[in-house]
């Protein structure tokens, strides 16, 4: 791996800043680390080129776990193998500002909120207690805590919370006239005409159909990990447990906003991603665009990073379209 710049003082001090923004970076970086960042990595070209270059070297070794002594006497000599050559068109930029979405998108929280979180708001909040709340889109939360008890009423939609542990004050959920309640687990609430459903990743929750007091032998029932309970909307209905196996679950919560890992994906891959996931639509205007190798980690949910993206790159002009369509082409 080439470096960016021959040996100094001054390009071990870049390169020692740009190892320290690496491993803050992995560990989730506080709003005001993401814009330090993004100052420190406009200060100067070589920094964006010093953190690639350190990230590139980060992912050669651990892809060291791949390879173990029992399985073979020789590692796998592809490896650690240098990548393939990418277009003679392709510039190193692209790589690059691959850094700056990454640095955006890897943390999405806010000063905190107003108790009121719609749609038009970032998907993913962390709130006061340390909790997150994912919202599906057309999804609303008003949450209101107090001293004994944490609790989220789901007005509309579907919403996935991973909880504090906190058994001092439990984590509710009310959706329908359904309770959800929990001490410190992930699970996703979805209010439909029909009824409610609950859907248990991690822990266990206990749910609670309407009019029914709480308590295990009056209707409360503990729904499990890896399960998932739909409580009727007709009255006195008690909830329907059944199991879901993995590939389920991750495909009913195939909606929530995630970090995406692009390593040299045609842009015609990425876009195609994107648009399954958002309302806001990209068009390639050239199809030779869709061979553009990418290189980022971005949040799916974040289409303005992705444009902002694609417009640092020389050659390549984006375009809106309304409030729904962003158009990229080449530049003429």
């Amino acid at each position: 791996m080439k470096r960016p710049e021959p040996d100094s003082a001054a390009a071990r001090r870049r390169s020692r800043a740009a190892a320290e923004w690496l491993v803050r970076r992995d560990r989730g970086l506080t709003p005001a680390e993401q814009d330090a960042f993004l100052q420190w990595l406009a200060a100067d070209p070589r920094h964006g080129e010093w953190f690639a270059l350190h990230r590139r070297t980060v992912a050669d070794f651990t892809a060291l776990v791949d390879w173990r002594p029992e399985h073979s006497g020789e590692p796998n000599p592809d490896l650690l193998a240098p990548p393939r050559r990418r277009a003679p068109w392709v510039p190193w930029t692209v790589l690059a500002a691959a850094v700056v979405v990454s640095a955006v998108t890897l943390f999405w929280a806010r000063p905190q909120a107003p108790a009121t979180h719609a749609a038009d708001e970032p998907r993913r909040r962390l709130l006061e207690d340390g909790s997150v709340v994912e919202l599906n889109r057309g999804a609303l939360v008003t949450a209101v805590f107090s001293a004994t008890e944490r609790r989220a009423v789901l007005e509309r939609g579907e919403a996935f919370f991973a909880v504090e542990k906190d058994p001092r004050r439990p984590f509710i959920v009310r959706a329908g006239g359904v309770d959800v309640r929990a001490v410190g687990t992930a699970f996703s609430v979805r209010l439909a005409p029909a009824g409610v459903e609950v859907l248990v990743a991690e822990g266990r929750v206990a749910v609670v159909p309407p009019a029914v007091p709480a308590g295990p032998a009056r209707g409360e029932a503990l729904v499990d990990a890896g399960h998932r309970a739909t409580v009727s909307a007709a009255p006195g209905a008690a909830p329907e447990i059944v199991p879901v196996g993995a590939g389920a679950i991750a495909r009913a919560l195939d909606w929530q906003p995630r970090i995406l890992d692009f390593a040299a994906a045609p842009l015609g891959l990425v876009v195609a991603e994107f648009n399954r996931r958002n309302p806001v639509r990209f068009t390639l205007a050239d199809p030779e665009l869709a061979a553009l190798p990418v290189v980022a980690s971005i949040r799916s949910d974040n289409t303005e990073g992705l444009a902002r993206f694609l417009a640092a790159a020389p050659g390549v002009v984006v375009e809106r379209r309304g409030s729904d369509e962003i158009v990229v082409r080449r530049r003429e």
